[in-house]
């Protein structure tokens, strides 16, 4: 049981690669914001990294009223102990009320050690967040059962309250770079013994899962496709489009491709301008992670599956003959 009234403020943990801002930063400040507006307290972004103060005055544009900046060699690449002991020590210090994560590869490696750390809860995987204004209680909204229930989840006797939030689910506000904001920079003074493992070298993969989390245009293959032969036509029309391949978790369960391609409430969740659904069936499941792009293309043999309820555009047809046909008109038009 923590003493409840030592704690105030709203906390972000910011997320960054190659030194530039992740875009599930951008979106947790600006939902902080709202937060910490409405319960009348201070938001703040705290920044790991080497060399990476000049990421500070985006972090206050975006709505921050401090940012806490620990800046080491060491803290270059993201590593599970010396990141969950630097901020384990800032929390212990400096007691905030409430802390967000995005719910990437590195938060949800970081959130449980740092929640465990600190002997308080975690709500993984966020879908929404709000104030109850009476209580002034977070109530952390994420999905459950299958997609066929959303939990509300409090923490009414603990701090800070801990969420992992989804990226491309919050809504980011614009930046004001006339915002300032006091920078308070935390030396690193951390033991040796955090760091467990030293990293020799990094080498990043072809395509990464990240770049289809920022794509603008996303075709997506569901089980319709037939085979993992057949899944030439979808790459051939993402690539036409200069966009990237997305996959539903049958197609990715039958081995036709990688885990990384995966979007849905187990998978990535995306906002492209564009996304293509090609075979797809379109349960909770898939549609959790993608119901949010801009424009929503559906292509499938079945004119009452599921998709076309949330689709933009609707072609009730045979993919395997829609989709070449699709790219070779698009080509014709470059």
């Amino acid at each position: 049981m923590h003493n409840l009234s030592e704690y105030h403020g709203v906390w972000v943990i910011s997320e960054h690669r190659d030194g530039i801002l992740r875009g599930v930063t951008l979106e947790l400040l600006s939902k902080g914001r709202e937060l910490a507006d409405t319960l009348s307290t201070d938001l703040t972004a705290v920044l790991l990294g080497a060399d990476i103060g000049n990421q500070c005055q985006r972090l206050i544009a975006g709505g921050a009223d401090k940012v806490i900046l620990v800046d080491h060699p060491q803290l270059e690449h993201y590593q599970t102990g010396l990141y969950t002991d630097v901020v384990v020590q800032q929390v212990l210090r400096l007691k905030p009320e409430i802390l967000l994560i995005g719910a990437t590869g590195q938060g949800r490696d970081l959130a449980p050690r740092i929640a465990r750390r600190l002997g308080t809860g975690l709500t993984a995987d966020c879908t929404g967040l709000e104030i109850d204004r009476q209580t002034r209680l977070l109530v952390q909204t994420k999905p459950a059962y299958g997609g066929n229930l959303m939990a509300s989840i409090i923490t009414p006797s603990h701090r800070p309250q801990m969420s992992t939030v989804r990226p491309n689910i919050m809504t980011i506000m614009k930046e004001d770079p006339s915002r300032k904001a006091e920078v308070i920079k935390i030396p690193f003074l951390i033991e040796k013994k955090s760091a467990l493992l030293k990293i020799l070298e990094v080498v990043k993969e072809g395509k990464r899962s990240s770049s289809l989390e920022d794509a603008d245009i996303i075709v997506a293959a569901g089980r319709g496709v037939g085979s993992s032969e057949k899944l030439g036509i979808i790459q051939e029309l993402a690539e036409t489009l200069g966009g990237e391949v997305g996959a539903s978790r049958d197609i990715v369960d039958a081995g036709w491709i990688s885990g990384s391609h995966l979007v849905g409430q187990t998978g990535l969740t995306v906002r492209p301008k564009l996304y293509i659904a090609c075979g797809i069936s379109g349960t909770v499941q898939h549609t959790a992670g993608m119901k949010n792009s801009e424009t929503i293309v559906a292509i499938n043999s079945n004119p009452r599956a599921a998709i076309f309820q949330i689709a933009d555009y609707g072609i009730a047809g045979d993919l395997h003959q829609i989709v070449p046909l699709l790219t070779c008109k698009i080509k014709e038009s470059l």
